[in-house]
């Protein structure tokens, strides 16, 4: 990971906002967690440490079961136990994080575009965004299916800021992970980091966001935005 300076004045007046989604916007994470221990049970048999099953979550469904596995064959058959427990699970485990719809609506109303960068596959990211009537927010969904790169890469926000019309240089990144950090960090993005999704805050310093924030309600006050 690059050095880099955090600087909070870049994140004064940008031209759009982008988010990740699971621990983001949307609380996934527990969801994400028993999906997990579900499909680790089911394939390997054994049920390892939490923090194991959540360190890589950030990074395409595909690639994290990789760290559980060196054998090719259990890691599709851990990906698809998971897929199936998550799909079946999703909507009745999802919630929508306290704060997210009035900060949402905060931005919206000063004009600023927004937009989804995820790891999430397209189907499932759509799925959590109508399920809580977020597409009016969204007008972009930048997915995994969408990139042949992903996080911590950064062609997934440049291609987020792109499609809203804007320079990456001017959007603002908002994510709970170290990869979403230095997604939007390499992209040239001013990054918040959130810390009520998967990473410890110390994870997030480390990746060096230009904020952190412990609640999606200080995001408007920190763009600028006047909420009074």
């Amino acid at each position: 990971m690059k050095s880099r300076t955090p600087d909070a004045s870049r994140l004064i007046g940008p031209a759009a906002v982008l988010f990740d989604l699971d621990g983001t916007v949307v609380d996934t994470i527990p969801h994400i967690l028993a999906s997990f221990r579900h499909a680790t049970a089911d394939v390997l048999g054994e049920a390892l440490p939490d923090d194991e099953l959540m360190h890589h979550v950030g990074v395409p469904l595909a690639r994290q079961m990789r760290y559980f596995t060196d054998d090719e064959e259990t890691a599709e058959r851990l990906l698809a136990s998971y897929r199936e427990f998550n799909r079946r699970t999703h909507d009745e485990m999802a919630r929508l994080y306290p704060n997210t719809r009035s900060a949402l609506e905060a931005i919206a109303g000063a004009g600023l575009p927004m937009g989804i960068v995820t790891s999430k596959s397209r189907m499932m990211a759509q799925r959590a965004i109508d399920l809580f009537d977020l597409g009016g927010y969204f007008p972009v969904l930048v997915s995994a299916d969408d990139t042949t790169t992903h996080k911590p890469d950064p062609e997934p926000v440049r291609l987020g800021a792109s499609l809203l019309g804007v320079d990456p240089a001017r959007s603002v990144y908002v994510g709970d992970s170290p990869a979403d950090i230095e997604s939007g960090n390499g992209a040239g993005a001013g990054t918040i980091a959130a810390t009520w999704g998967v990473a410890s805050k110390e994870r997030l310093v480390a990746a060096s966001p230009d904020a952190i924030i412990d609640d999606i309600a200080e995001l408007p006050a920190l763009l600028g935005i006047s909420t009074s």
